[in-house]
């Protein structure tokens, strides 16, 4: 194995085995602050975390699979094991959102009172310091993997962190100035975030499957990358996919007809290596068709 496929096999294994050991944390934590409290905004993001170490665990082995290489009755790869897993956790997620929004109708209609605990007050703490290394983390390895499954689990921790603040904030406004309320409020506004970090996950794991072309701004990018080149008489039939953690490209180049076929490799070899350049993880088709002229 080659140092730079090395590296990026350790940051995606890395970062799936480091969310499973912060959600199992965030887990035995927040249920322990629920049981001492008995706050509605606490259990809903106690329940946020345990659909995050839900998630973390398919992650875990989606990331694995996806890393498998190309065989036979695969050969474009097992990409697209990531953007299944997405979509399966935001169908999870957002029955879960609704889940959570009954909850809060009872406890609308059966009020408690909420128990002010210091030991609760610091895990909840405690967990959103975690839950931001834990992100700092996923965004580095997003950044040199762009693997969807992993910017799936980071935008739910992102979501933790927001949602551990409003926790804290409900928690005081509740128990120090008697607005009980809040702690509803507060579990109303999470349901909802995590109805609307369903959607996202959804959406994009929905597009890889469906081969959807990358956005235009990329397209030309690539087109111009084609046309610096000073033997090129034209591009068209540019397509692109992703699938997961890797980019496909495919274009024709018009180039001039009395070229020799050495010439026309060694052209489209140049242009490849550019687009390469770019996207270092693009796998790349380019087919060449003889230019005649006016």
């Amino acid at each position: 194995m080659k140092c730079s496929e090395f590296s990026h096999t350790f940051l995606l294994k890395s970062a799936t085995i480091a969310a499973v050991s912060v959600a199992a944390l965030l887990i035995i934590g927040k249920t322990y602050a629920h049981q001492l409290t008995g706050s509605l905004s606490i259990e809903a993001s106690l329940l946020d975390s345990l659909l995050d170490g839900f998630v973390s665990i398919i992650n875990f082995f989606a990331v694995r699979k996806a890393l498998t290489p190309a065989d036979d009755d695969h050969r474009f790869g097992h990409g697209k094991v990531e953007a299944l897993a997405g979509l399966f956790q935001s169908l999870f997620i957002a029955g879960s959102s609704i889940w959570l929004l009954k909850e809060v109708i009872l406890r609308i209609t059966s009020p408690e009172i909420v128990i002010y605990n210091a030991a609760a007050v610091g895990v909840m703490i405690a967990a959103t310091v975690l839950t931001l290394i834990l992100v700092l983390w996923q965004r580095y390895v997003i950044k040199h993997t762009n693997s969807i499954a992993i910017a799936a689990d980071s935008l739910h921790y992102q979501t933790d962190i927001a949602t551990n603040i409003g926790v804290l904030i409900s928690f005081f406004l509740s128990t120090f100035f008697s607005i009980p309320a809040i702690d509803c409020i507060v579990a109303v506004l999470i349901a909802v975030y995590i109805f609307k970090t369903s959607y996202e996950i959804g959406r994009r794991s929905f597009d890889i499957l469906m081969d959807r072309e990358l956005p235009d701004t990329i397209a030309d990018q690539i087109k111009a990358l084609a046309w610096q080149h000073p033997s090129v008489r034209g591009v068209h039939d540019l397509r692109t996919r992703s699938s997961g953690q890797h980019t496909f490209i495919q274009m024709h180049l018009d180039l001039d007809a009395n070229l020799t076929l050495h010439d026309s490799h060694e052209i489209s070899e140049d242009i490849e290596q550019k687009v390469v350049a770019m996207f270092p993880d693009a796998d790349i088709i380019i087919h060449q068709d003889p230019y005649y002229g006016k």
